[in-house]
């Protein structure tokens, strides 16, 4: 019996070691390939913005977009109002009269 118990015990130590070897040795190479990961990024990103900084110096500026009529713009306003007033009603958020009462509110104006 004593044998066997030495024997099971000089395994376990054994393991112990080889796992703790294992795990040291992972965590070195874990910290090593993500100071090169680290390095390959840095190094991507400076050719990435050395690549694009030519073509936004000779870029032309965008055209300006023309502004929008002030009447449609009302309008589109006005019409989302009364879809979102009627939502609230269709909801029974809003009683009869007060969606009436709104809805005049918003076309009268």
């Amino acid at each position: 019996m004593p044998g066997l118990l030495r024997g099971v015990a000089r395994t376990a130590v054994v393991a112990g070691t080889a796992t703790a070897v294992s795990g040291r040795v992972q965590r070195r190479q874990a910290e090593k390939y993500a100071d090169r990961d680290a390095q390959i990024y840095a190094e991507r990103e400076q050719a990435y913005q050395q690549q694009t900084a030519p073509q936004q110096q000779y870029a032309p500026p965008p055209p300006a977009a023309p502004a929008p009529a002030p009447a449609a713009a009302g309008e589109s306003d006005m019409i989302q109002q009364l879809k979102d007033l009627a939502d609230l009603h269709s909801q029974g958020i809003l009683t009869d009269d007060e969606f009436a009462a709104q809805k005049a509110k918003i076309l009268g104006s």
